[in-house]
């Protein structure tokens, strides 16, 4: 046993020497001042957040027991900003809001300078948690202070982060912002930050379909990318411009870009918001690009990503919930740990919690495939509509061209006669041959076959039809021919003969005629329908 026991000292203190943590552990162990005893405890606890989060917890409140005892509001709120950024970098926003709350409300009691950066972080967390007046009004706040201290740097950053929160909610007023801001930057002339109000601006000009505007900032802040910008921001401007160029119907400009992005988010973390992005516009392009093989590809990997995600999303959310619910019970806890039986009741009905949130999410990562499928298949359907309505315009079109230069046909045969019975009775010469030249005329004007004419505009609608009917019934006339086409576009016997000049029988012997030589004479099939197989 006891044997047992030192090996897991050993394990427990290899442990820690990986994480860098027994030297801390040492000096923890001497120290008897209270100040110090909360510093290093937070600092053990910092160290194990991402390893061991349940141990980081018993350091948690270690350190806040020993900020207590100190009798130091000042030591106690520092606890709470270090303990509040903690769960920030967590996500568990309402937590760390409520860490820097108790902080802010100590250091605005005590006139402590340390308010004006708590201001800042409360105006992110609220900017995050969409609750965009707390927000406006803590940026309003730093900005003040930034301004009576003349921090020119810090006064810029904030006005780009109002610009960041204006951007959804009243896009004239971010770009008023962002302006303000590359003013000073103009100055202080900081390469980062040029970067983010280039990107941002080439960003909201583009929302605002001002593309000139757009493509100009966004070059800008190409134009500066080196071995100083962090490869996530590359990423960052290489997708919104990528996403310019597919706005502008440049697919190819797009995919350019898509692909330098997906290669350093493919790169760094393959199953990130930042890839997803790249490859949505790689599908979006490439489809736009009319190269199908590619876009389903990507659509592939895009599908793929986007699970990965749902699944990183809810083991985020569970951490989240648990992470709550630990920190909202530790009192309760604390006041039953006599009471056993209780605290197992505690646990059951937490773990059946957290089962039926998985379970929920589960269903709704089933609801929200079965939604894409139905989106897909009513695309496919709306396309199809799309393409049966312009070709039954196209169609038309055709059988209106043809009607209207079949009855101008007939309107200048008609005229003709008129003036060849004029020119018998006309007695001058020259009035005879006054109306002979006009007669010339007119029957020069009606010299074009229109048949030919008619085909070759049927052949533009209908690019196939003739070369599959051929080759399945190769000895048609070009009176058949000529039939059949009609008879695909849906015309019936009267409407035929109205544009072809025979009567209604001859057309109906026409049709018999040409059923027996498309063999269907004893079928059922309708014979406008066998022809449009042919298309």
């Amino acid at each position: 046993m006891l044997i047992r026991i030192c090996l897991f000292l050993c394990f427990v203190q290899f442990s820690f020497a990986q994480n860098g943590i027994t030297p801390l552990l040492d000096s923890l162990s001497k120290v008897t001042n209270e100040t110090e005893k909360s510093r290093i405890s937070l600092k053990i606890a910092s160290e194990l957040t991402t390893s061991d989060w349940k141990r980081a917890e018993y350091y948690f409140d270690i350190a806040e027991e020993a900020a207590l005892n100190s009798k130091s509001d000042l030591l106690l709120a520092d606890f709470f900003t270090e303990i509040g950024e903690i769960y920030y970098n967590k996500d568990a926003l309402d937590v760390a809001l409520d860490y820097y709350i108790k902080a802010y409300d100590i250091y605005n009691e005590k006139g402590d300078s340390k308010k004006y950066k708590l201001e800042n972080y409360l105006a992110i967390v609220y900017a995050r948690v969409n609750n965009q007046d707390l927000a406006i009004d803590y940026f309003n706040r730093v900005y003040s202070h930034q301004k009576k201290q003349k921090d020119t740097l810090a006064i810029a950053k904030t006005l780009n982060n109002i610009g960041n929160l204006y951007l959804d909610i009243q896009i004239d007023s971010s770009v008023i912002y962002y302006q303000k801001s590359l003013k000073i930057v103009e100055i202080l002339n900081n390469k980062n930050l040029y970067f983010y109000l280039y990107t941002n601006l080439g960003r909201v000009y583009k929302m605002k379909e001002d593309y000139p505007s757009s493509k100009f900032y966004f070059n800008k802040a190409i134009s500066i990318l080196d071995n100083e910008i962090d490869l996530r921001n590359k990423a960052w401007v290489y997708n919104e411009f990528s996403e310019y160029f597919l706005k502008t119907n440049r697919p190819d400009s797009s995919i350019f870009y898509a692909k330098k992005s997906y290669k350093i988010t493919d790169s760094l973390a393959p199953y990130s918001l930042s890839s997803l992005m790249a490859v949505e516009l790689l599908y979006d392009s490439y489809k736009l690009n009319n190269e199908f093989e590619k876009a389903t590809t990507y659509f592939e990997i895009y599908n793929k990503i986007r699970d990965t995600l749902n699944i990183e999303e809810k083991k985020v959310n569970v951490e989240k919930i648990l992470i709550e619910a630990s920190y909202k019970s530790k009192e309760k806890i604390q006041s039953l740990k006599d009471g056993k039986t209780r605290f197992k009741y505690y646990i059951i009905g937490l773990s059946l919690f957290t089962l039926l949130l998985l379970v929920t999410l589960l269903l709704l990562k089933i609801k929200n495939k079965l939604k894409n499928y139905q989106l897909e298949n009513e695309l496919i359907l709306a396309k199809r509509k799309e393409l049966n309505a312009s070709l039954e315009i196209k169609n038309n079109e055709l059988i209106g061209k043809a009607m209207i230069e079949i009855h101008r046909t007939e309107i200048i045969d008609e005229i003709l006669l008129e003036l060849k019975s004029i020119k018998r009775k006309a007695v001058k010469k020259e009035t005879q041959q006054a109306i002979d030249l006009i007669v010339r005329k007119l029957e020069k004007d009606t010299d074009g076959d229109l048949w030919h004419e008619f085909e070759v505009r049927f052949e533009q609608v209908h690019e196939s039809f003739y070369k599959n009917l051929i080759l399945k019934h190769p000895d048609l006339t070009s009176k058949d021919k000529r039939l059949c086409a009609l008879l695909k576009l849906d015309l019936t016997s009267k409407e035929i003969a109205q544009i072809t000049g025979q009567s209604f029988k001859s057309v109906e012997n026409s049709r018999t005629r040409l059923r027996k030589k498309l063999d269907i004479t004893n079928s059922k099939t309708e014979l406008s329908s066998y022809l449009s197989s042919f298309s």
